[in-house]
């Protein structure tokens, strides 16, 4: 990380981040260009490791490239607002905190950890907790991301 000054390393402010967020982004690889899409979340921490959930239709273009290769990384951001420079152009800027991480991306079969992870993506994106089931899970793709490694900064704004 080149900013040493906004790296965070504190996991519990880095949780704080991912909880905030409302979006992840997944970068996929797609032949010669990347493929990014922005998507709704749940998570996870244990033991150092990070996992996303996150649901999408039966089949897409997303599916199939994780298919072809799981490798992915994800980026999330929170916390962003302006930061004026006045008459300075260069003195511009913003404040915020993100989280960028590479890992593996896998489709989930088993229907309870399907499950877990739409409630987990509920709960993230509502604050509640909500009763699924089999049924509902049957409905949509849930992919996992199991992060293997993983940074944070944050620029707060100065006084």
């Amino acid at each position: 990380m080149r900013r040493k000054d906004r790296e965070v390393t504190d996991i519990e402010m880095i949780l704080g981040f991912v909880s905030r967020a409302k979006f992840l982004h997944l970068g996929l690889f797609d032949g010669k260009y990347p493929y990014v899409v922005p998507l709704h979340y749940g998570y996870e921490y244990a033991e150092g490791v990070l996992v996303f959930f996150m649901h999408c239709a039966k089949e897409g273009h997303k599916l199939d490239l994780i298919r072809e290769n799981s490798n992915v990384c994800i980026e999330l951001e929170c916390d962003v607002s302006d930061i004026s420079g006045g008459e300075i152009p260069c003195k511009y800027g913003s404040t915020y905190a993100s989280v960028i991480g590479q890992g593996r991306a896998e489709i989930v079969r088993e229907e309870q950890e399907k499950i877990k992870g739409l409630k987990l993506l509920m709960e993230n994106q509502t604050g509640r907790r909500f009763e699924i089931d089999g049924n509902m899970a049957a409905t949509v793709e849930v992919i996992k991301v199991v992060l293997s490694d993983f940074t944070a900064k944050a620029r707060q704004k100065s006084n």
